[in-house]
């Protein structure tokens, strides 16, 4: 199953449940060297800087529920394969 980092919404049961129709398990970790960014399109930024980071949860997703979530990030945000904190690589949208 592909791991998948989120900082946002995802975290929340509900919005999981209204994606998926299910809740996700997950565990928390961080994404280093990232900060977020308020601007009109939210999201994370790579700053380079160890000390910088950005708390979140690692779901595991099923392929189609991968594919899903491309969907909603379309034109907002894209999907890079990325190293966090407890050193697993985990899908990070960024913007």
């Amino acid at each position: 199953m592909p791991l998948l980092f989120s900082y946002g919404t995802l975290q929340d049961p509900a919005v999981q449940r209204a994606n998926f129709g299910r809740e996700l398990e997950g565990r928390a970790d961080a994404l280093t060297g990232y900060a977020r960014q308020e601007a009109e399109t939210p999201g994370v930024v790579e700053t380079d800087v160890d000390a910088d980071e950005v708390p979140g949860t690692v779901f595991d997703l099923t392929e189609d529920e991968l594919a899903a979530t491309d969907k909603r990030h379309a034109g907002v945000q894209h999907r890079i394969l990325l190293s966090l904190a407890s050193g697993v690589r985990a899908w990070v949208y960024v913007s």
